[in-house]
């Protein structure tokens, strides 16, 4: 079965799939004993067959990245592992407008924010990161510390589906910078673009078990996760998967990333540039459908700009548009997968019947796959389930707040701390707030800014540890310490 979707202006004049796709396991594709199909939330339609990975495919993958990171990957110069990296970031840049189309189809997204947003900050991070690869005996990675850093060895990376390939960028590129090898489980419902980076690897010549793709459902990632002969663990998901995750990863005594979600706050106080806050705000959680670990799904609006902001909030969503993820005039795409658009609907209906007041955008919706219209939420207290939840999803929650000071101690009254917006005209007043949240990332009067150089992550249930930048680097390197010695 081969299924073809095109033309798309300024995307691609032409996608095709392949009706069925093995698993990535020392450098080729291998086909497994039992498969599923993976669709487009869009329209519900069968886009593939993917192999389920099985304990023994994972046994297998771990058994290449070890052969490979013995021989070959970590014994390698930084240079040569970087002019890998930098030959992947090239092609994913030269296949940017079918990677983008075919991410659309997989998760939902529409086009402009996977062509615009997502393959670009992909292609940066292998950029990036090549540059770090033979540079990290300069970083405070080398003799200094007490001896030159090594990588850990082989790592273990399970990525949700909100950004299915940026997020596969993020850990791999660092991961194989530092010299570590990969064995990836994408989310069971966005597979294809993990699985289309796994022919990248190839064209690129990397060697044969350096990267390893293991698709399947939940079951396969715990067994990634969980492997004896994984070292280390990254892991972007739910709070409850990541628990499950830390408990076994102590178990077995692995080193540890967890990138959770969380409930991101924004604050608009008295003095901010309304209009500019009111589209930062829509932007931060409508144009992803809501579907980002830091999409801003609360609001704390200080009483006397309440009216203008939530007029301002309501005229910006009266204008988007939901459809079709390949037109380039959608705003709002498709919910990841029916039983996500479940939750959404349960937990809406909670916020209901706890008191909140509900608004939606009027919006035209598709009749077939899974849609969820922009919503808005007023009068939520810290104790609906609204506030409390993380949950990816295309809607917002708007309260009111007198002084700076509640505006901190709720917005920090959750469990979570891995984003928040303020917004203000006064730099000071700036500062103070971004100093007293506990959140990983604050943006000042903007939102959902993101550059491979920033250490990405969160506090609490958020997760533990930092992606991105010199810090997220130090998540794939064992650092030896300096001993003192006594010289007589």
């Amino acid at each position: 079965m081969r299924s073809e979707f095109g033309p798309v202006s300024g995307v691609s004049p032409q996608l095709t799939l392949r009706g069925s796709y093995g698993l990535f396991i020392g450098g080729s594709f291998v086909r497994g004993s039992s498969v599923f199909k993976t669709i487009s939330p869009a329209t519900e339609e069968v886009l593939a067959e993917v192999t389920h990975g099985t304990t023994e495919d994972v046994d297998r993958a771990v058994a290449a990245a070890r052969q490979a990171y013995e021989r070959v990957w970590s014994i390698m110069p930084g240079r040569e592992r970087a002019r890998y990296l930098l030959r992947i970031a090239r092609l994913l840049r030269d296949r940017a407008p079918e990677l983008a189309l075919l991410e659309s189809l997989d998760s939902g997204k529409p086009i402009r924010q996977t062509r615009d947003v997502d393959l670009p900050l992909a292609i940066a991070h292998f950029f990036y990161h090549a540059g770090w690869a033979d540079k990290l005996a300069y970083a405070g990675f080398g003799a200094a510390a007490g001896g030159p850093a090594r990588p850990l060895g082989v790592v273990g990376q399970v990525i949700g589906w909100s950004s299915p390939l940026l997020m596969l960028a993020w850990k791999i590129a660092p991961a194989l910078a530092c010299g570590n090898t990969v064995v990836l489980k994408p989310a069971e419902s966005t597979p294809l673009t993990a699985l289309a980076f796994a022919e990248i690897c190839a064209d690129a010549g990397l060697p044969p078990g350096v990267v390893n793709i293991v698709t399947g459902d939940g079951l396969a990632g715990q067994l990634v996760a969980g492997h004896p002969g994984i070292d280390k663990v990254a892991f972007t998901g739910s709070p409850e998967v990541g628990k499950e995750i830390a408990k076994s990863a102590a178990l077995w005594g692995k080193r540890l990333t967890l990138e959770l979600g969380g409930t991101a706050a924004n604050i608009v106080c008295a003095d901010a540039d309304v209009d500019a806050a009111a589209r930062g705000i829509v932007e931060g959680v409508f144009i992803r459908q809501g579907h980002a670990c830091c999409s801003s799904s609360r609001v704390f609006v200080q009483e006397a700009v309440l009216d203008e902001l939530m007029a301002a909030i309501k005229l910006r969503m009266s204008l988007l548009r939901s459809g079709d993820p390949l037109d380039e005039s959608t705003d709002i795409g498709a919910v990841n997968s029916a039983s996500h658009l479940d939750k959404l609907s349960e937990l809406a209906s909670s916020a209901d019947a706890e008191g909140a007041v509900r608004w939606s955008a009027p919006c035209t919706q598709p009749d077939r796959g899974f849609w969820f219209p922009p919503t808005m939420f007023s009068g939520v207290g810290e104790e609906q389930r609204i506030a409390r939840e993380e949950l990816s999803w295309p809607v917002l929650t708007v309260s009111s707040f007198v002084t700076p000071e509640e505006a901190v101690e709720r917005t920090n009254g959750t469990r979570y701390g891995l984003s928040a917006g303020v917004w203000t005209r006064q730099g000071a007043l700036n500062a103070w707030l971004a100093a007293r949240l506990r959140a990983g990332v604050v943006w000042a009067n903007s939102f959902g800014r993101l550059d491979p150089a920033v250490p990405f992550g969160g506090y609490q249930e958020s997760g533990l540890g930092r992606e991105g930048g010199r810090h997220g680097l130090e998540a794939y390197l064992d650092i030896p310490g300096l001993g003192a010695v006594d010289v007589y």
